[in-house]
């Protein structure tokens, strides 16, 4: 499983990339307005974040158009091999990451909220696609069961075949139920270390955290407290 930083701001990415913890950033508009920056930031937020040991950067395209789309991914897969694109999963964007799939450019579908999502990822040769757990769950929609379908569809983790003329079915354990392979769930917009662990559990393989969620899970309050114990025992026996 892997770990992502999910922040354009430098002064919270920077140690926690520090820690070898996490594998890379994911970034997108809203969280480069956030850390007060624009489009025309990713190349400075690429060089600092790989300079700081990340391994993967995820920036996302501009553009309403397939031809804009394109254009804007191209840019940013020029920046270097640790750059991945993202789009989001319209018509025009899903057009453009096949597009750029069939030019070897690792590309995230983001933006995800319905499992049959994943098909479409799967159909344009992403490699990850981002399932908004979070906003799912606003929606009315279950964002942890609806993400856990799109990584059972994608994964192939149970088919149904016949075993012979008129027999029934039998489950498959660990066959894949779609020929598309590589697409992996990188889970996005989420809320609490309970979803992160449901999700994990069920073999969501990545995840992009939010800066204080990467802090919540690196600061649990009982573990933090028996350390301090194994510490003052220690000291009182010097």
């Amino acid at each position: 499983m892997t770990l992502y930083v999910d922040s354009a701001e430098r002064s919270v990415v920077e140690p926690l990339l520090a820690t070898g913890l996490f594998a890379g950033v994911t970034t997108n508009p809203a969280l480069l307005a956030r850390a007060g920056l624009t489009q025309a930031d990713l190349p400075a937020v690429f060089a600092w974040a790989t300079a700081a040991g990340a391994r993967h950067v995820f920036m996302q395209t501009l553009g309403t158009t397939a031809g804009e789309i394109l254009a804007a991914g191209r840019w940013i897969r020029d920046l270097g091999p640790e750059a991945i694109v993202k789009i989001p999963a319209t018509r025009e964007g899903l057009a453009a990451a096949r597009v750029l799939a069939e030019e070897d450019v690792p590309v995230l579908v983001t933006a995800v909220h319905h499992a049959t999502q994943a098909l479409l990822a799967d159909a344009a040769g992403a490699r990850f696609i981002a399932p908004y757990v979070g906003r799912m769950t606003d929606q009315g929609r279950d964002g942890v069961a609806e993400t856990i379908q799109m990584h059972r569809i994608l994964s192939g983790s149970a088919t149904r075949v016949p075993s012979g003329p008129g027999s029934r079915e039998v489950s498959v354990p660990g066959a894949r139920l779609l020929p598309g392979e590589g697409t992996r769930v990188l889970a996005a917009s989420l809320r609490s270390r309970e979803d992160v662990a449901a999700l994990a559990a069920a073999g969501v393989p990545d995840f992009a955290l939010s800066a204080p969620l990467c802090e919540a899970l690196l600061a649990d309050e009982p573990t933090i407290a028996a350390a301090d114990q194994f510490e003052a025992i220690a000291a009182r026996q010097n």
